[in-house]
């Protein structure tokens, strides 16, 4: 919709509720989709700096860690319940 005020032309947008919010019963895969990415891209950093010059780093950095995340994620979040199995056995309330 477009809408004259005074000298100018403003183009209103309606405004569009997006629920993008996952329900809970879902948070072990976030928590696992958001840790392996945040480990990987550390990781890849510390891999990627003293093998390429300070111009193509971040070049480096991005592609390994898109690769180390792509490989690692699957990992994660497999891995997970049993981490969290074995962690329950070792500690007590």
């Amino acid at each position: 919709m477009i809408q004259r005020r005074g000298a100018g032309t403003t183009l209103a947008l309606p405004e569009v509720a997006v629920n993008l919010r996952i329900p809970r019963r879902h948070g072990h895969f976030v928590f696992g989709v958001i840790q392996s990415g945040l480990t990987c891209l550390v990781a890849a950093g510390i891999a990627s700096y003293p093998a390429s010059g300070t111009a193509r780093f971040i070049e480096h950095w991005l592609i390994s860690w898109l690769i180390s995340w792509l490989t690692m994620l699957p990992v994660v979040l497999l891995a997970a319940p049993a981490i969290r199995a074995l962690v329950n056995h070792l500690t007590r309330e």
